[in-house]
């Protein structure tokens, strides 16, 4: 045992020197090929002198990067995310001029602007050295990852680990299953292939199942995930919808929204959530009841020492290697979405929308920036023994959006999100405790041109016309609604506040709110109180149900009807009550597939349910849907792959559900995890709710 850690300390020892002999030669080479960085005297020096300048001036800024470094990142901690990432390299080069100025040689200088393109590249180099020395040194690579932990659990690393396995769930964002099965079998995600394939060593048979799943009729991240993770989705009609009540124009990916969505699922179940008991949540909506939070929107509207969604960013800009390495990768990705886009336009590819403005930066934050502090965090969580971690990895669902479900683009981001389920099932090797991983999707994505693109109008419009209300001539696009937008939002610390969604409407206005949420939209008029039935709506606008209704690009709308209860409408005079529609008698329904009835039966019961829910036209036969928003890839309403995503789990856990019966709904998905978690005897007792006091609230 002694031995042993003899040798890993020699080990780490030739390390660090074979670093620091690197990081030298980079500074010789460095000092040699800039004219503003200098390590030797005007008169010029030996070659003796100048390497030992340099050695010195390489160890000195080591040093320096490893005590200090951190300190400055915790005092910076509550400088907004993508800003520290960008302090991160004048930082950097301020170590840099100060190792140069306390080399014993005295004879380092450098322009600051130089010392920041020098100390950028050393960081680089020796992050790169490192890690290619610990390739095969597995103690080496464990603390290597031990540095990207929770700084604060660091004291527990020596304690045995839990007898027990825990658990880690990674959502992969909008990777349907049909997307998750052609990746596999193209090779794109060996990883993922490996779990489901029989294993070559010793005949042993795959480690993990891969089941469908179907989501409620709104199929997107906020209803998935508030009842995955908190077990009810009751009342979450779409993904942004007007409160009557409230005169609030509520939005998933809005922090002070999914702040107020989760503590009404909290006082709905009167149950904490998911991770209640030593568990983490990261990058997600929603908390699950987890007491270590990083990048979680719904408490990203809280101000001071209270967001603890932030130490995420700590546990990973915390290693100046770290913040060069992803922000070079993120320049990268920059161009290569701009590459992309240029040759999708050139090519005059169809369906197409825009892709200029802010959204390369938008794609490379959420491909880059947040799936490399997401995962650092998982890490860290591994390593600390934590029984249950629920993290969700957005880098697919934001490029689908914009380049199609499928295509070059989204086969590179699924072959990186499998790299980095290969980095966690390694690191699962060397947790303290045997980890478990769940890989799922919150739902699929349904291609399509928009409904704008085809019509040459918005659904907005459309009201409007039905309403005889003036319709503008020239045409406003609707913003889209991607999680990647807001998480970058509130790392800047901007509200998500989206144009054309007034907070707080005025009740005198008889003009329809119109609200897209991928292929589904919702018409509420602010001026009547309670939801309106058929008969009010045609007596006030006589036109307007029947011009929603039999437009071709409609495929069914659902309103209150004083006489049936719920009514769905279809092209023609098609029409069907909710209480009778099944999947004998699906009437307008028949295109959308089994289970159809029952999602929009559930809808119609929600208390915010808009006056008029429409539901854009489907095609059975392409999978495409017409998107109400600007995108290609869509999700959000009935039709097509959006509404079938995947669980991917170990044999090890009980089946998800009986042979030949279908896991239908994110509550029910709820109910398995939550089961898997006892079989780990893990966190199954429910804590009390935590509800948020009046400040947390207000904020």
């Amino acid at each position: 045992m002694g031995g042993t850690r003899w040798g890993t300390i020699l080990s780490g020892v030739w390390r660090s020197i074979a670093v620091w002999a690197v990081s030298t030669v980079t500074m010789l080479v460095l000092a040699g090929a800039l004219p503003d960085f200098q390590i030797q005297s005007d008169d010029g020096d030996s070659a003796t002198r100048i390497a030992v300048t340099a050695a010195a001036g390489a160890g000195v800024f080591g040093l320096l990067s490893s005590l200090v470094w951190p300190l400055l990142v915790r005092a910076l901690l509550l400088v907004p995310a993508v800003v520290l990432g960008l302090l991160v390299f004048f930082l950097n080069g301020s170590l840099l001029l100060i190792a140069l100025r306390v080399n014993p040689s005295g004879r380092g200088e450098a322009a600051p602007e130089t010392a920041v393109v020098v100390a950028a590249v050393m960081s680089a180099v020796a992050s790169a050295t490192g890690a290619a020395l610990a390739v095969r040194d597995d103690d080496a690579y464990r603390r290597r990852l031990y540095r990207l932990a929770d700084r604060r659990r660091r004291r527990a690393a020596g304690r045995p680990g839990p007898a027990t396995p825990g658990v880690v769930f990674l959502q992969l964002d909008g990777v349907g299953h049909d997307v998750l099965e052609e990746a596999v079998a193209k090779g794109l995600m060996p990883t993922v292939a490996g779990w489901l394939e029989a294993g070559r060593d010793g005949g042993r048979g795959p480690t993990h199942r891969l089941t469908p799943w179907r989501t409620d009729w709104s199929s997107q991240t906020g209803a998935s995930q508030l009842g995955i993770l908190h077990g009810t989705n009751h009342d979450i009609p779409a993904f942004r919808w007007y409160e009557k009540d409230t005169r609030e124009v509520m939005v998933c990916n809005r922090p002070t929204s999914a702040a107020e969505l989760q503590r009404r699922a909290i006082e709905h179940t009167g149950d904490g959530g998911l991770l209640t008991v030593d568990g983490a949540s990261r990058g997600n909506l929603f908390s699950g009841g987890a007491d270590q939070l990083a990048l979680v929107l719904s408490i990203a509207a809280r101000r001071g020492r209270e967001n603890r969604s932030r130490a995420g960013y700590f546990a990973y800009f915390s290693d100046p290697a770290n913040a060069v390495r992803t922000a070079m990768s993120l320049v990268a990705e920059v161009f290569r979405e701009i590459g992309q886009s240029t040759r999708s336009r050139l090519g005059r590819q169809r369906p197409r929308i825009k892709r200029g403005g802010l959204y390369p930066f938008i794609r490379a934050f959420a491909t880059v920036v947040e799936r490399d502090v997401v995962v650092a965090a998982v890490i860290g969580d591994m390593l600390a023994g934590r029984n249950a971690v629920y993290a969700d990895l957005v880098a697919y669902d934001e490029v689908a959006h914009h380049s199609g479900p499928r295509g070059r683009d989204t086969e590179k981001v699924l072959e990186r999100l499998d790299r980095s389920l290969a980095l966690i099932a390694k690191v699962a090797e060397h947790a303290p405790r045997a980890y478990r991983i769940v890989v799922l999707s919150d739902h699929g994505q349904s291609p399509g041109e928009t409904f704008l693109t085809r019509y040459g109008l918005t659904l907005g419009n459309l009201v409007r016309a039905g309403c005889g209300l003036p319709v503008p001539r020239r045409v406003r696009r609707t913003h889209s609604g991607a999680e990647a937008r807001a998480a970058v939002r509130a790392a800047l610390r901007r509200p998500v506040e989206e144009g054309g969604e007034h907070h707080r409407p005025s009740r005198r206005s008889s003009e329809p709110i119109v609200l897209a949420s991928g292929n589904l939209g919702l018409v509420s008029f602010p001026d009547v109180p309670h939801r309106m039935s058929r008969e009010e709506i045609d007596r006030r606008h006589p036109a307007l149900l029947t011009t929603l209704a039999n437009h071709p690009g409609v495929g069914f709308v659902l309103v209150r009807s004083q006489e049936h209860g719920g009514l769905v409408l279809g092209a023609n005079g098609a029409e069907v009550p909710v209480d009778e529609a099944s999947d004998e008698h699906p009437g307008p329904l028949a295109d959308f597939g089994p289970g159809a009835a029952d999602a929009v039966r559930r809808t119609h019961g929600f208390p915010h349910t808009a006056d008029i829910m429409v539901n854009s036209w489907y095609d059975p036969a392409e999978g495409e849907v017409l998107a109400f928003e600007e995108q290609i890839g869509s999700h959000g309403g009935l039709g097509g792959a959006q509404g079938r995503p995947f669980l991917l789990s170990p044999v090890a856990f009980s089946e998800p559900v009986e042979d030949g019966a279908e896991l239908a709904g994110a509550e029910q998905v709820h109910q398995v995890l939550r089961r898997w978690l006892r079989e780990c005897d893990g966190p199954q007792v429910p804590l009390a709710p935590q509800l948020p006091d009046e400040s947390e609230r207000a904020a």
